[in-house]
């Protein structure tokens, strides 16, 4: 087969070889054994309880995210009712990133010394551990980013357009998991334009590709149109109201080093540029525009910072290969690098993994002069968010409990807990049952969706919520919710009990709409 940069055919066409996975199990195997421990060490994340909420109410979409996370939390219940058991599947993911990125240096003509270089940046990179430590669609985006690309790289090395079939089923499956994937996809489209693989848009199975794609995430599309496509409603909410924090291109780029770990950074950007100017490496220069269009991007829409982390382990390993090539005559030197990444890299696990105990973790990160990084304003804890938002949700449906279970039979039969948000709602519904607590409602995020369950406000407790009074027969705060290391919105609100809404809550219920 033709080789698409222009070059020689590649002889490279094993898709699988040469792996050294004697090397590549072995890292992946100590990245699952500290992950699994750690993901089962604090409590759940809020995000979490919510995941757990939509794994209950299956469907095609969700207001705020696409529909692969529900399922990965009701199989998660599933491997439960141990948080690790219930986390098992990032764990795996995260795992599975490891194995990638070793596969992805291999295809890129990096030897087993490369190989574990790239595995072990990858493995202690900050923003992986963190992210792959709660059940969320982020650890599973970075697998499927990575296959996506690995494929890309493989259409390089073999000129089999066909090919394109399985970037689009990655594709398309990366579209059901987050929405995200539409920016990798754009990414790769720009670069594929600017460089000689843009032969493949001469030929048919690129579309092919793309239609494939189309119609793995047509089920989501079709229940976006249904619901007249809230989730585009709700990204024009956060826009507007400034909920998340926006960095400028140079605080964004900074931003990239610090959550990469800044001792690995340079490897990173090694590899971008080895990927358009190595002799080895710039057949491969499609992955260097892919990273450079999508971080652009990004900044353009003031994305998160951690959006662009699924793909970093390719320019690491690109980085990787181009060291181990660079040094291979100098085992010594090679050697210090390897000793200076390990060592650097285990620097800030404390801060990105829960294996201290919070005020062993608060202590560390004030010992080295660390403060948490927020990507929305509303953190204002000591602890990062990723950790701060795993307190507190089980005390709060005790208090919730005690209000409950305080009041008249009569009246407890017809009492509803509307919840501000779906961290709250999902701690209701999550915690609740063994308290004897009913369902949440909530008009946050999908929680509108699934209405009233038949109340009608004559007795309602008001969770993280700052009513107005004017709407009740009776209104008062009848106790208060405090965590010391929960986040301070969520942590110290009032609980109030309403009694006698004056209008039907059927009514009033188009109103507490709340997608933000």
């Amino acid at each position: 087969m033709s080789d698409l940069t222009g070059g020689a055919p590649s002889r490279r066409s094993s898709f699988f070889l040469p792996v050294a996975w004697p090397v590549i199990l072995a890292v992946a195997a100590v990245k699952f054994a500290l992950q699994f421990y750690a993901s089962g060490y604090y409590h759940y994340f809020r995000d979490e309880l919510y995941f757990i909420a939509c794994g209950r109410h299956l469907a095609w979409g969700y207001v705020d995210h696409a529909p692969l996370i529900a399922l990965y939390a009701r199989i998660g219940e599933m491997l439960g009712p141990s948080l690790r058991g219930f986390r098992l599947l990032s764990t795996l993911f995260g795992t599975l990133q490891v194995i990638l990125t070793g596969i992805i240096t291999a295809r890129l003509g990096g030897n087993r010394i490369a190989q574990a270089l790239a595995c072990i940046v990858v493995f202690l990179t900050p923003v992986n551990l963190g992210i792959d430590s709660i059940l969320s669609m982020n650890s599973a985006e970075h697998v499927i980013w990575l296959a996506c690309l690995l494929v890309l790289i493989e259409i390089v090395n073999t000129g089999n357009e066909k090919l394109w079939l399985l970037f689009g089923l990655c594709a398309g499956i990366g579209l059901e998991n987050k929405h995200s994937m539409l920016f990798l996809g754009f990414a790769i489209t720009v670069a594929v334009v600017l460089t000689p693989l843009r032969r493949s848009l001469l030929k048919p199975w690129i579309y092919a590709g793309g239609a494939l794609a189309v119609l793995i995430f047509l089920p989501n599309l079709i229940w976006q149109y249904q619901h007249h496509f809230p989730t585009l409603e709700l990204l024009h909410n956060v826009k507007v109201s400034g909920k998340n924090v926006v960095l400028g291109p140079f605080a964004f780029i900074v931003q990239q080093a610090m959550m990469l770990n800044p001792f690995s950074a340079p490897l990173c950007l090694l590899g971008l540029g080895a990927l358009f100017f190595h002799r080895d490496l710039k057949r491969y220069r499609v992955l260097g525009w892919t990273y450079v269009v999508l971080l652009a991007t990004f900044i353009k829409f003031e994305a998160k910072d951690y959006y662009v982390a699924p793909i970093y382990p390719v320019l690491f390993a690109a980085g990787s290969v181009a060291v181990a090539q660079w040094l291979a005559n100098r085992r010594a030197l090679l050697g210090l690098v390897f000793i200076f990444i390990i060592a650097t890299g285990l620097i800030p696990i404390p801060q990105a993994l829960p294996i201290l105990p919070p005020e062993g973790m608060l202590a560390y990160m004030h010992r080295l002069g660390i403060k948490p990084h927020a990507t929305e304003r509303s953190h204002t804890a000591a602890l990062p968010q990723l950790f701060a938002d795993q307190f507190g949700w089980e005390e709060l449906t005790q208090d919730v409990a005690k209000v409950y279970n305080a009041l008249p039979p009569a009246q407890r039969a017809k009492t509803v807990i509307y919840c501000g948000n779906y961290g709250e709602a999902g701690a209701i519904d999550f915690y609740g049952p063994k308290y004897g607590l009913p369902h949440a409602i909530s008009g946050h995020q999908n929680y509108f969706y699934w209405g009233t369950h038949g109340a009608t406000g004559d007795s309602v407790i008001l969770v993280g919520d700052d009513p107005e009074a004017d709407m009740w027969m009776s209104l008062k705060p009848v106790a208060k919710h405090y965590h010391p290391l929960g986040m301070p919105f969520e942590n110290s609100r009032p609980i109030y009990l309403g009694i006698g809404l004056k209008k039907p809550l059927s009514e009033v219920w188009p109103s507490v709409k709340f997608w933000y």
